[in-house]
């Protein structure tokens, strides 16, 4: 009997408990479910963030030395920015950007690029698409970058972003980006360097580059459009990875022009000379006496520049 209204009352605080612990079941997988859901959605779009975009690289140096005078102008006033800097070899413009899921979906990606070359010749017309650069502006002071010159190539260049996005959506390969096509060559970029909000860095100051924003940075012909991958390795020359490229005309940088070979050329004859003449100073040593004369060692080498202006020349 003592013990009777103590079984009564853990019987109710245990119905009580059970039933609070089924609301807070309930509750609890009810809020699991709208995790789940929440954290299934955060996955797609996570899988789904662009890793592949269309790339017009920046190969004149004219271009790539003035902007590294920026970079390390700002640097000097702000040295904590040195991480969101692009880095030179990477320079380019971006004409879409999409998610390749798998290779297959890369290799048709190759296809399509491929297959817009000839829409793309008579879009120019035999014309090299040249892209002149001039001042620096930002994008909400987080990403600063080269701005390209007002023109009728800023319309071509438009025409050949539109293509390629209209090509690429109708394979599947892209969700046509409504905010539209904005060129520009990025050069500061702070989401490469998240430690700098912790630091106090929200906002690059545009006073740090004022001298700039007026400054022409060079023209860059598009040699070529690149389809790259954001997530792979970068090459050895420092650029993105290239998985395909399509030529557009003007010169690529595998093929020097006539003031380059001439370059190459007189390197290799001020080579040649240099090592006769080392040999001949080696020889001299070691046998008290030269096998041969100061003007036989030159006679030498110019014979093998000779070689390598006529191969420079056959070349051309």
């Amino acid at each position: 009997i003592p013990h009777g209204p103590a079984v009564v009352i853990d019987d109710k605080g245990g119905d009580e408990g059970s039933a609070q612990e089924k609301r807070k079941r309930k509750r609890g997988d009810s809020g699991g479910r709208v995790d789940s859901e929440e954290d299934a959605k955060k996955k797609k779009r996570e899988s789904q963030r662009p890793n592949y975009f269309i790339s017009v690289p920046i190969t004149n140096t004219q271009i790539s030395s003035a902007v590294l005078g920026v970079q390390e102008a700002v640097l000097q006033q702000e040295p904590r920015l040195a991480r969101a800097m692009i880095p030179i070899p990477t320079l380019h413009i971006t004409l879409l950007v999409t998610h390749l899921s798998n290779q297959e979906q890369v290799d048709l990606a190759a296809s399509v690029l491929a297959q817009v070359q000839p829409s793309l010749a008579e879009l120019l017309g035999g014309r090299d698409l040249v892209l002149p650069f001039s001042g620096i502006s930002h994008f909400r002071k987080e990403v600063v970058f080269v701005g390209l010159a007002p023109g009728q190539h800023r319309d071509r260049l438009d025409t050949v972003a539109d293509l390629l996005q209209g090509r690429f959506e109708e394979q599947g390969l892209l969700q046509r980006d409504t905010r539209g096509f904005e060129p520009h060559l990025t050069i500061m970029k702070l989401s490469r360097a998240s430690k700098l909000r912790s630091q106090g860095v929200r906002r690059v100051d545009p006073a740090l580059y004022s001298s700039y924003t007026n400054k022409f940075f060079g023209e860059q012909t598009v040699e070529r459009l690149d389809l790259c991958s954001m997530l792979k390795k970068k090459q050895a020359d420092g650029y993105y990875h290239t998985e395909t490229s399509l030529p557009m005309g003007g010169r690529r940088r595998s093929e020097p022009d006539e003031a380059e070979l001439l370059r190459v050329s007189r390197r290799l004859v001020e080579d040649a000379v240099s090592r006769a003449l080392q040999q001949y100073k080696q020889e001299s040593l070691q046998n008290g006496g030269g096998p041969q004369s100061p003007g036989n060692a030159e006679e030498t080498a110019t014979k093998t520049g000779t070689t390598a202006n006529s191969t420079a020349d056959h070349r051309k």
